[in-house]
């Protein structure tokens, strides 16, 4: 196996045309399509019957960020328009929560459309109809991004609660439309509770109480993690060998009963699915943080190189465990930029409820690294049979060959 530096980009496309993007949900969340994928073999049916595919004792996670509406319209007095896109917090927030929690002023990386209108120390204005102001000052350019000094009364709101107020839900640049009414309900799953995220889980826009309840009754278990999705997801790898593309930062959140439930799941060998790629990415980051060092974070290549030294998932969530109880915490925020690539052994998941993905993206990555070469056989079997892609799309059940997440 080459190194997954070598890796050339080029080898992760399809023929995407532009019919087989959903520009709009379904009028019912679990009646989109369901591809399964189990030990080679291509089945087809749709989310409310999800439950008759998982095994049962398993422990479904779900991703239960919240998004913000995170675009900002503003007019300068000559009648341009400028838009900002709040991407995240500085670093001296310690974290996506804590700075949407700031009252009367913060400070935020943005994407800005129009930014050649908008000179530094330069301030826009918006006023709404209910007495809000907000103001915005250009601060500096940070490599593709904005720090933008962001002012408002009355002071007493949280950042949280102005980007509601004033701002509109950021749909993926690859769906053609202006945001609709609708879509601050449909792109947010039923079970969002922590804001923080530019982008949905879209895994998770298929599941119901409905299907909740048939999870139950059916003896499958779930549980929830948080990563706060930044735009970086919609990025395809610009470079052409994965070693020259920088992996998006992302920030993490997870319980301590969390990890005390994956620990003892994977004790008994019962399988940790992962609702949806972010998910994914925090189960398998939670291993690197228990084998890494004092600082709990999560680099791009962490995972490759042998840091493992055949310590188990077990052992891993124990160590972590322990850490988390010497320090007093009940809660594991910090960050991850865990890439998962062809090559990487998966260490806790081992199936994966999913969207179709871009080419040439990280996500289409994982896909492969997950379940091999028969990503081009399922991709395939999904365009040739009308299955809808990207975030309003159908999506997929895939489980993983190497039955990973059982060691012991």
């Amino acid at each position: 196996m080459r190194q997954p530096q070598d890796i050339v980009i080029a080898d992760y496309t399809y023929d995407l045309p532009s019919d087989r993007i959903a520009f709009h949900p379904l009028a019912e969340r679990d009646a989109s399509r369901l591809l399964i994928y189990r030990g080679g073999v291509i089945d087809e049916d749709i989310y409310r019957n999800i439950a008759a595919y998982l095994p049962t004792e398993s422990l479904l996670v779900f991703n239960n960020t919240k998004v913000v509406e995170a675009r900002i319209e503003f007019r300068k007095p000559t009648g341009a328009r400028i838009e900002i896109f709040c991407l995240e917090p500085p670093p001296e927030y310690g974290g996506v929560a804590n700075a949407l929690a700031q009252a009367g002023r913060v400070n935020w990386r943005c994407l800005i459309g129009g930014a050649s209108k908008w000179k530094p120390g330069q301030v826009l204005r918006k006023e709404m109809p209910d007495g809000l102001v907000l103001e915005a000052r250009y601060i500096e350019k940070e490599g593709d991004s904005f720090l933008i000094a962001l002012s408002w009364t009355p002071a007493e709101l949280s950042f949280a609660e102005l980007l509601h107020q004033a701002g509109f839900i950021p749909l993926p640049p690859y769906i053609h439309r202006p945001a609709e009414a609708a879509d601050s309900r449909r792109y947010q799953t039923i079970y969002a509770q922590q804001d923080g995220s530019v982008a949905a889980p879209t895994a998770g826009l298929h599941f119901t109480e409905a299907i909740f309840q048939s999870l139950a009754a059916a003896k499958i278990h779930h549980d929830f993690v948080t990563l706060h999705v930044g735009a970086g997801t919609f990025l395809p790898v610009k470079s052409a060998t994965l070693g020259g593309h920088i992996m998006h930062i992302e920030f993490i959140d997870v319980s301590r009963e969390l990890i005390l439930r994956l620990r003892d799941s994977l004790a008994a060998g019962r399988p940790v699915i992962a609702v949806g790629t972010t998910s994914a990415r925090t189960l398998e980051s939670l291993y690197w943080l228990g084998i890494g060092g004092e600082e709990l974070v999560v680099r791009q290549w962490d995972a490759y190189g042998g840091q493992d030294r055949g310590i188990t998932a077990t052992e891993a969530l124990a160590r972590l465990l322990d850490r988390m109880e010497k320090n007093g915490v009940q809660r594991l925020v910090t960050t991850t930029q865990l890439l998962i690539s062809p090559g990487y052994e998966w260490k806790i998941v081992s199936g994966l409820v999913t969207n179709f993905h871009q080419p040439e993206s990280t996500l289409l990555l994982l896909i492969a690294a997950l379940i091999g070469e028969d990503w081009r056989r399922v991709y395939a079997h999904a365009l040739e049979h009308g299955f809808r892609f990207l975030s309003y799309g159908d999506g997929c059940l895939l489980f993983n060959r190497a039955s990973a997440g059982v060691r012991v």
